[in-house]
């Protein structure tokens, strides 16, 4: 069983630069949380401030009940995975993965029997005698991960360790991160700009901008139900609509309104009504919609994107899945339905969602 990680109010400054300023998070024994976010909204900072390579200028950090902010990096036993891989180049597969217990004094028969079951479990011991210049990114990969997990540590992190790889490779990799993470129940604090990567490893994920957790949820809340437009549009694709809102109604105007029935009490005014592609429905036949003109579209097998035009000018797109009806070419007037049930709707001002909590 893995350890908790109490993150509270901590600050982290570089002069009089704040970069993260009295953020709280708690991560749950054995989970595989991650931190999300664009570039230089903090989360390295954080992941950072784990391992103990950032100072903490306020708050706390605690592994179970032990408070590790003052703790050298070389005694909170936690493992790390770089982006770079940072495997040895003079070294052995072997020896690159047997460092960590040769560092602790470990006797020579037992760190390499320890290194060979890690090399097993991450499916490269083929190349235990092989040098890291031999292998391909992903093996280098698998090495680095290996090197982090057979210390036992009791927290793993992992800094963007896929984004050197090519699409195929991090499609595979994840699902050996994964694979491995569940099989030994390691506590592992994952970061990642990489939305899809996020939602396919992790048990819960932590939306980060300029150095401000915006949301905590699993990757299917987080999806389904943002907490505010930032996360709607950073975590896949929204189509942001104005509306008005009076009661559990939105008007679209045009006269297509739509009954609502997760909105909080008492919402009225202005609101942003967020659509991702697929909860849209095209209709040709006058069916009350939003009118809209087919802009261009491409076919990908599964699913068909339409890119359409609105009234007002403004771009969105629509996906549905490929069916045997033909696709509807470029110029096309069509109305569209929007899913009641699956749409977010924030506030215009805040940008903070109405939709009733567990709707």
């Amino acid at each position: 069983m893995g350890v908790a990680i109490h993150i509270d109010n901590v600050t982290k400054a570089y002069g009089k630069n704040i970069v993260i300023q009295g953020l709280s998070a708690e991560i749950k024994p054995g989970e595989f949380f991650t931190l999300l976010g664009p570039s230089g909204c903090g989360k390295t900072t954080l992941l950072r401030m784990i391992i103990g390579f950032n100072t903490i200028e306020g708050g706390e950090i605690r592994v179970n009940d032990k408070v590790i902010n003052s703790i050298p990096t070389n005694k909170r036993n936690m493992g790390m995975v770089f982006q770079n891989y940072a495997v040895f180049p003079h070294m052995s597969v072997r020896d690159n993965v047997a460092y960590g217990l040769k560092t602790r004094r470990m006797p020579k028969a037992e760190r390499y029997r320890k290194a060979n079951e890690i090399l097993k479990l991450v499916k490269i011991d083929q190349y235990a005698d092989r040098m890291p210049t031999q292998l391909s990114g992903g093996q280098q990969q698998r090495v680095a991960l290996a090197r982090a997990i057979v210390i036992e540590p009791e927290v793993l992190l992992m800094d963007e360790p896929l984004s050197n790889l090519d699409a195929k490779l991090r499609v595979e990799m994840r699902n050996v991160i994964k694979q491995i993470q569940h099989q030994i129940g390691i506590t592992t604090v994952y970061v990642t700009h990489d939305q899809e990567e996020a939602l396919a490893i992790s048990d819960r994920i932590a939306v980060m901008h300029e150095g401000v957790i915006q949301q905590i949820g699993t990757p299917k809340h987080i999806y389904q139900r943002p907490a505010n437009e930032f996360v709607s549009t950073f975590i896949g694709l929204s189509n942001l609509l104005d509306a008005d809102c009076s009661g559990d109604v939105l008007d679209f105007g045009k006269g297509y309104k739509v009954p609502m029935n997760t909105l909080k009490e008492g919402v009225n005014g202005k609101v942003h009504v967020a659509v991702r592609p697929e909860e849209f429905i095209i209709h040709t036949d006058g069916t009350p919609g939003i009118p809209a003109t087919v802009s261009s579209s491409v076919f990908l097998g599964m699913t068909q994107h339409y890119f359409l035009t609105l009234e007002n000018g403004k771009e969105i797109e629509v996906v549905e899945n490929s069916d045997l009806s033909d696709i509807l070419p470029d110029g096309t007037k069509v109305t569209l339905e929007v899913m009641p049930m699956k749409v977010n709707v924030f506030d215009a001002q805040s940008r903070h969602t109405l939709i009733r909590e567990g709707a």
